[in-house]
């Protein structure tokens, strides 16, 4: 129970990697916000953290809404007093090359990822910061916030921002205990991954097995997807961890497909 009676905000949480941090985390004892798009999904993903015997409560935020972001956190202060975690989860994946991407597309991506995790840290820490309790910011970046594969000029762009605003967040945030840390996963075998499989086979005229072979997995020590497990593990270690002696970095969970 390394996070007995912690309160965590995770976005994206009613799927995925998000899910599998929030059953983790509330298996850890931690009281478990699910923040997604739609209120249905996240509040059927808390009431399986409840019939579990965890606490945990859905609510509506669309990351990209300074008013939303703003409510789901005050919400959460309103029904578990604070907040000491954030998992910055919240993203999505559209892939075309550079020269056929729309900027309606390229704003999209960016607002998501990368506005989304500065409206949801600035909330979280002005709460934080008003507890006195210290707290960890997490964000999920990528491989790609250290590399860049084709198809994927504002994924990656926005995974390498991810990088540049846990540094800041670390900084700003030690004099009040707060820690800021970026996950870097390799390919996790989500419905987000999933459906990019056929996409990339139709754009790279290759199959969908050459996909995963080729593409995804080449790179990596043992030609295996990281897992949902494996990037909850990361989060319940890192949310854990007792100082600000670990904040400011990124920890790359790949099977060594990056190795800094």
């Amino acid at each position: 129970m390394q996070l007995q009676d912690k309160v965590a905000i995770i976005t994206g949480s009613a799927s995925g990697i998000g899910k599998e941090i929030a059953l983790e985390y509330a298996r850890q004892g931690a009281k478990v916000v699910i923040a997604d798009l739609a209120l249905d999904a996240a509040t059927a993903t808390a009431n399986d953290i409840i019939a579990a015997g965890g606490q945990a409560f859905g609510v509506a935020m669309d990351v990209t809404s300074e008013e939303q972001v703003d409510a789901g956190v005050a919400a959460t202060v309103a029904k578990f007093g604070g907040v000491d975690i954030l998992i910055s989860n919240a993203g999505i994946q559209i892939i075309s090359p550079v020269v056929d991407y729309s900027f309606a597309n390229w704003k999209k991506m960016l607002a998501i990822h990368l506005d989304g995790a500065f409206l949801t840290t600035r909330a979280c820490m002005r709460e934080m910061v008003k507890a006195g309790k210290g707290g960890a910011i997490i964000y999920m970046g990528s491989v790609h916030s250290h590399e860049g594969s084709p198809l994927k000029s504002a994924y990656v762009a926005a995974k390498h921002g991810l990088l540049g605003l846990a540094k800041v967040v670390a900084k700003e945030g030690a004099k009040d205990r707060i820690r800021a840390n970026v996950i870097c996963p390799g390919f996790v075998r989500t419905p987000l991954v999933e459906k990019q499989i056929p996409e990339q086979a139709a754009q790279l005229h290759i199959s969908e097995e050459d996909v995963i072979k080729k593409v995804m997995l080449k790179d990596t020590i043992d030609g295996e997807f990281t897992t949902t497990q494996d990037v909850a593990n990361t989060a319940i270690w890192l949310a854990a961890f007792p100082s600000t002696a670990l904040s400011g970095q990124s920890i790359v969970v790949s099977h060594g497909w990056y190795m800094q």
